[in-house]
């Protein structure tokens, strides 16, 4: 059970107006589903931000939950936002397309983030 903790870990922040989700470490088949728990269990805000930044790996799984959050998210009237994605989750952003539906930002607005719950 602790490889699979230092493998993957999600921390989620809510404020008024967003949720953040940070996602910590490979995110593949055997991860995935704790990924997109996180991801719908977040409370619904104007908008969710998924943190890359401590993505090491992006596998197609990882790739489809976001793209099903996307249209979740949409489809309660808010929106997704990539923040941060380092360069090996940059490429398989841009290779797959999502680069091109998904507003990709550098940071987080430290405002609209509080301490992870």
């Amino acid at each position: 059970m602790r490889e699979r903790e230092e493998r993957f870990h999600v921390e989620t922040s809510v404020s008024d107006d967003a949720v953040c989700v940070r996602a910590v470490g490979v995110v593949d088949i055997a991860t995935v589903a704790a990924f997109r728990a996180a991801l719908w269990a977040a409370p619904a805000r104007p908008e969710l931000r998924v943190d890359l930044s401590g993505v090491r790996v992006l596998s197609a799984a990882g790739v489809r939950t976001l793209v099903a959050a996307r249209l979740w998210v949409r489809a309660q009237g808010g929106e997704l936002v990539l923040v941060d994605p380092p360069p090996v989750v940059e490429r398989v952003l841009r290779a797959t397309g999502l680069r091109r539906v998904m507003p990709v930002v550098a940071g987080a607005a430290p405002e609209r983030l509080l301490a992870a719950v």
